[in-house]
């Protein structure tokens, strides 16, 4: 049954308000009805596949079955509520969000997560964008053109970058104040497809009242993987992507490898005698930075004009400022990390049942760590259930909780993808680091019957993204029956069996014995050879002769005492302008500009660098290969088992890897930087650049950062040589 997806949260209202009489403990660590039903994880609702109206004077011909999707979302603004347990009430919102036409009734869709988006290799999906948001007076300023086209380019001409000093910067100024918040787009992230025209173009704006059809292509050789999709409308991404106008897009798979091919993952992750998948949790992390409206319609201000994040029964949550984001903003809004649109959510889950956890981190500009811990010995699931979600848990007093109640064993999980990509072996871990913009794919299999604590752990300073260390945190909490009885330490090797049984009864014969040797190569990791999408290395032969790629972040101030700008570099030595040491060449995003331009199947090899401040740096169309993160003593902390001297250990085991996104480390503070550059981290990539030409943007995904200048444009485009043998 399909329905409109108005997030409408009536049913865990009335729950709620039910809960004063006290709860009946039937059975311990099974929640009961009453308190489970407001609170229970459920995966996203799924975006309904539509007929789609003929054009006119067309023919509607014979269509191969699945391999043409038609899906339509809308964009509008969204009345609901979110929890908050340090008021132990839910709060009353009106934020932008995706709305659509989904497999779940309205009542029981939780609010701003957007529907879940599926689709499977060789598909060809076309999604109606339709912006339903009023007229934005901020964007009328910007001059973004006639608001009767449907989309428009944000720029009309691009020139080669032209190398600028500090002194510069300004000249981009206006593009790079948030603005128009209204217009959007809509991103395939981490998507191997075409960044031009119809297909994910970030460079156009739909404006208010307009629609726009994007046809995405997947090629029959695009991995199978987690992937998401969110708004990039330069100047209002940040806005509205922590508004929640983020979503799931799962690429499913069916190929089973072959003695030619490799195969998707999605075919071994399967019960032979089911034949049914294991269970998948898709978990969507949210930061939905809301503050409220005064009697005055405008944001809530104390005396010293800072925001008063403290909401009231009858005040309205809002996104409306980029006020709102910021260092250190998250932790004085006192907001709560939401998973798929659910605060502290708690997910069922049966012992030793082989689970896969789709961990998406779509919020804006905040590092999430996850862990699971067995609850206290003697603690009951119920019992903290009440403890987190019955009295006022303010953020400051969850350390003291997690450590006192959240103290049990920490429960291993292999990781066995990044940003999508099946790795070519796991990673045995009990901590997952997720900045804006990863993803990881986890194999899970919980012990034994009770509960269990899905914490964020503590974090660095330097691994964190706000530059300060933080204390840990609650995301959720897990519920497990059943009865088996497995040791933690036995973790690997039963998942390995469970595996390799799956393997032995549903891989083709002719590769059968050798997915089966490498699932059983070694006692720590589970070689996944046959279900990695890239095969091969990037290899020195394959860069040699191409020169070497340079990125530098830069966050900073241009003169003492003024305003930040955000901008990138592409040269590692230092300047000194009026009197501040800045990256040579640095330059603030300018629309009409391409800032490189990179050559069709050629590979070359990368240096990330942030001078000022950590970033998350994401490219679009072509993942990159790890080749070393190198910290700032020389040591290469992507080796499987690094961690360095603070106790971070987010890199290790990515040596080798492919991603999309990746964390550019520094301990560079704004304001240290000298004219000899140190206490940095050096990240090396490689990358192809293969079948697809055009323009798209490379960022850095702390959002709010990329609205406001930290952003280029990138240019693939055929060599001399193939535009003079196209010629011949």
């Amino acid at each position: 049954m399909t329905s409109r997806f108005f997030f409408i949260f009536l049913l865990t209202s009335l729950v709620f308000d039910s809960r004063a009489d006290g709860v009946s403990i039937e059975n311990e660590n099974t929640l009961n009805e009453n308190e489970e039903a407001g609170f229970l994880f459920e995966n996203p609702p799924h975006l309904q596949r539509l007929v789609k109206p003929l054009l006119q004077n067309h023919f509607s011909g014979i269509q191969e079955e699945n391999r043409e999707k038609y899906y339509e979302l809308d964009v509008g603004y969204v009345e609901g509520r979110i929890y908050d347990p340090s008021q132990n009430r839910f709060q009353k919102v009106h934020l932008r969000g995706y709305t659509g036409s989904t497999d779940r009734l309205p009542v029981i869709g939780a609010p701003f997560v957007a529907p879940q988006i599926d689709v499977m290799p060789g598909d060809t999906v076309r999604i109606l964008l339709k912006n339903n948001l009023p007229v934005d007076s901020s964007c009328q300023l910007h001059q973004m053109g006639s608001g009767n086209a449907s989309s428009m380019l944000m720029h009309s001409h691009s020139t080669m970058a032209q190398p600028a000093s500090g002194a510069s910067l300004s000249s981009s100024a206006l593009s790079n104040s948030p603005h128009c918040f209204n217009g959007t787009n809509l991103h395939a992230h981490g998507i191997w497809i075409s960044p031009t025209g119809n297909s994910d173009n970030v460079l156009l704006s739909v404006n208010p009242g307009n629609s726009f059809e994007y046809q995405y292509n997947f090629s029959q050789d695009i991995p199978a993987g987690t992937f998401w999709y969110h708004s990039h409308r330069h100047g209002s991404t940040a806005l509205q992507v922590s508004s929640g106008m983020a979503g799931a897009l799962i690429v499913h798979g069916d190929r089973k490898p072959t003695a030619s091919s490799n195969g998707d993952l999605d075919t071994l992750l399967i019960d032979p005698d089911s034949r049914q998948p294991f269970p998948e949790h898709t978990v969507l992390f949210q930061q939905i930075e809301y503050a409220c409206l005064g009697r005055d319609g405008k944001l809530k201000r104390d005396q010293k004009g800072n925001i008063n994040w403290d909401c009231r029964p009858n005040e309205t949550g809002v996104i409306e400022d980029y006020a709102q984001f910021g260092p250190g903003t998250w932790q004085a809004s006192g907001r709560w990390t939401s998973i798929n649109g659910v605060v502290l959510p708690t997910f069922k889950a049966t012992t030793g049942q082989v689970e896969r956890w789709r961990l998406i981190h779509g919020g804006v500009r905040e590092t999430i760590n996850v862990e699971f811990r067995k609850i206290k010995a003697g603690m009951n699931l119920n019992e903290l259930h009440r403890k987190t979600h019955f009295g006022k848990l303010r953020r400051q007093d969850v350390d003291a909780l997690i450590n006192e109640l959240c103290s049990g064993e920490k429960i291993p999980f292999q990781v066995v993808a990044a940003d999508g990509l099946t790795m070519s072996h796991s990673l045995t871990a009990e901590k997952v680091t997720l900045q804006p913009g990863y993803r990881y794919d986890l194999l899970t299999m919980f012990p034994q019957a009770g509960g269990y604590c899905m914490i964020q752990p503590a974090q660095s300073r330097t691994g964190s993204i706000s530059g300060k260390a933080q204390g840990n945190s609650l995301l959720g909490l897990v519920s497990v029956s059943g009865t088996d009885n497995i040791a933690v330490q036995d973790f690997v090797p039963t998942l390995r069996r469970k595996l390799t049984y799956s393997a032995q009864k549903l891989m083709p014969e002719e590769v059968r014995q050798n997915i089966v040797d490498e699932l059983n190569r070694s006692d720590n990791q589970i070689y996944l050879t046959r279900f990695a999408p890239h095969t091969r290395d990037v290899s020195d032969e394959e860069i040699a002769g191409q020169p070497k790629q340079k990125i530098v972040f830069f966050a900073g101030g241009t003169q003492p005492n003024k305003a930040n700008i955000f901008a990138i570099g592409h040269d590692f030595g230092v300047e000194k302008v009026n009197g501040v040491w800045l990256p040579k060449q640095l330059n603030a995003y300018d629309p009409k500009r391409i800032d490189m331009t990179l050559p069709l199947w050629a590979s070359q090899e990368w240096e990330l660098r942030s001078y000022s401040v950590s970033h998350p740096f994401h490219i679009h169309v072509n993942p990159f290969q790890i080749v070393a993160i190198y910290d700032p003593q020389g040591r290469d902390v992507s080796l499987p088992g690094a961690t360095e001297a603070d106790g971070d250990s987010q890199f290790a085991g990515l040596k080798g890897q492919w991603k999309d996104t990746i964390f550019v480390k520094t301990n560079l503070l704004p304001g240290q930087l000298t004219g000899k550059p140190q206490n940095y981290y050096r990240v090396l990539l490689r990358t192809r650049y293969q079948r697809y030409i055009g323009e798209f943007v490379l960022h850095c995904h702390i959002l709010d950062h990329e609205d406001q200048g930290m952003m280029e444009n990138v240019e693939i485009v055929l060599s001399q040589e193939q535009k003079a043998a196209h010629r011949q």
